[in-house]
């Protein structure tokens, strides 16, 4: 009897503990945790992306990666790996195996500290080999074609020194190169390594403080005085529109950057204007970093970016109207977490591939189904198709209510119903104050059509009230006045006393 008495006992305490257990230790598939900005804070969020697994070499022929620098995915999702410490360049298939490597063997075509990649469509590999100081073409088996070397150029100047860094290929089939030491802009290079020109310098913004300085300081003061230079490029990446993308470390705005084929910033456009200025990365900043460093990005076919900042090992999802959507990773030992981020790239299925220069691995992240839901929306939603965006919004609020971008997602689908009043509390709820203000005034507007009839019956009426109605009223009190100031007179003709 006792033993059935303990039996039962043992088995209402297990029940006790799983109901008391909190639910979120259930869930707790991640070392990070996800959060989503909004005008007030950051705020909790669900992941849009979780680790999942990681590529180091250990189980490869190829042996292990040492200190590489880059990675770039093809359209068959084969990865070529830029192994700078072993002076190489590693390709994997799309389930991770080796197929070939690049630059290992003596001979003209021997890499060393190789930082950059780029491969197009027919399989030739362009290396930036910074260390030789030029750029390295290999054909699709490997077999080394030619190389490009320092150009020559007087815009170059006399102690220009080549170091490309990182580089692609554009439709023209120039050179596009990101060069150590350059601040002046991207390289051009035509397919003979003649040098065409910069491309999409960084600008200085104007600054009354240092025209001050300048203005009042001695000559010598001014020879010490030093030199303010654009930030250089830290990275580019080529979308399937042909426009090539850009990060920048160390910017204190619009460090990310998508530029048109004359140079120019068609991401952020008019960036002169504050207002139109873009802090990408944390804006609440926590700890020493107050400015985002992007190391790199990528971009998908829909126009989604993600930046990778190397201070936080944070990568920054952005929609195609610079919207966040998503942040995940951070700095630390676990998986899913960095030591030193130093690329990212993503294959055909949305898998996001971020390589870890410390560690020697690659990290590869897969979206959440919270995280298709969102770029679900987001894409309905930048496409212009508000009324059908709608509905995911709504699940997504359902699922995460500090999701801000929703609301102002379902507050222009309100506004093409023509339903301002409710599109006015979707768009406070945003904080969006342009939008709550647009969708302030057609509601006013609306009232009036709607009430028009009403409005000029109480006009007119108002109008003949003054008109009319008060000056008679006036009239008449007067009379009453004028009748209560006269004495009376007694029966008899006298004067009541």
């Amino acid at each position: 009897m006792r033993r059935s008495i303990s039996h039962w006992i043992l088995c209402f305490m297990c029940l006790v503990l799983i109901f008391i257990i909190p639910t979120s230790s259930v869930y707790a598939r991640s070392p990070y945790e996800g959060y989503i900005w909004n005008s007030r804070h950051d705020a909790p969020s669900i992941n849009g992306y979780l680790y999942k697994d990681s590529i180091d070499g250990l189980n490869l022929s190829s042996g292990p990666f040492k200190t590489p620098e880059d990675i770039y995915i093809n359209e068959s999702d084969h990865i070529y790996i830029a192994d700078s410490g072993n002076n190489r360049i590693v390709l994997l298939d799309n389930q991770h195996e080796l197929i070939q490597i690049y630059g290992d063997a003596e001979g003209p075509g021997k890499l060393n500290g190789p930082k950059g990649i780029y491969v197009k469509d027919d399989g030739t590999l362009f290396v930036a080999d910074t260390q030789n100081s030029r750029i390295a073409i290999f054909d699709k088996d490997g077999a080394f074609k030619s190389e490009i070397l320092t150009p020559s150029s007087p815009l170059l100047g006399a102690n220009f020194i080549f170091s490309p860094s990182k580089l692609i290929v554009d439709k023209r089939d120039y050179l596009i190169v990101a060069n150590d030491g350059t601040s002046s802009g991207l390289l051009q290079i035509d397919p003979n390594g003649k040098f065409k020109g910069y491309f999409g310098a960084n600008m200085i913004e104007f600054s009354w403080a240092r025209l001050f300085v300048r203005l009042f300081a001695t000559d010598e003061q001014r020879a010490q005085l030093a030199t303010v230079r654009p930030q250089e490029f830290s990275n580019l990446y080529q979308d399937e529109e042909g426009f090539i993308w850009t990060s920048t470390l160390g910017a204190e705005y619009n460090q990310i950057k998508r530029l048109s084929a004359v140079g120019v910033d068609t991401y952020n456009p008019d960036w002169t204007k504050k207002y139109n200025r873009k802090d990408y990365g944390d804006t609440f900043t926590i700890g020493t970093f107050d400015i985002a460093s992007f190391v790199d990005l990528t971009v998908d076919k829909k126009g989604v970016v993600t930046g990778l900042d190397i201070s936080t090992g944070k990568a920054f999802q952005y929609d195609k109207v610079r919207s966040l959507l998503f942040v995940f990773g951070g700095l630390g030992d676990q998986d899913g977490l960095f030591k030193t981020p130093i690329a990212i790239d993503q294959t055909s299925d949305g898998s996001l591939f971020v390589l870890d220069k410390t560690r020697g691995r690659i990290d590869r992240f897969r979206t959440t189904p919270f995280g298709d839901l969102v770029h679900h929306a987001s894409e309905l939603f930048v496409d212009g198709r508000y009324a059908e965006a709608k509905e995911p919004w709504t699940r997504v609020l359902e699922l995460n209510s500090n999701y801000d971008l929703a609301y102002g997602a379902i507050g222009k689908a309100l506004e093409k119903e023509e339903r301002w009043k409710e599109a006015m509390a979707f768009h406070k709820k945003s904080r969006v104050q342009v939008n709550y203000s647009t969708a302030l005034r057609e509601y006013r507007k609306q009232w009036l059509r709607e009430n028009f009839g009403s409005v000029v019956a109480g006009i007119i009426i108002v109008y003949l009230l003054f008109k009319f109605g008060f000056p008679l009223l006036r009239k008449r009190l007067n009379r009453k006045s004028s009748s209560a100031a006269m004495p009376e007179f007694g029966m008899k003709g006298g004067f009541s006393e």
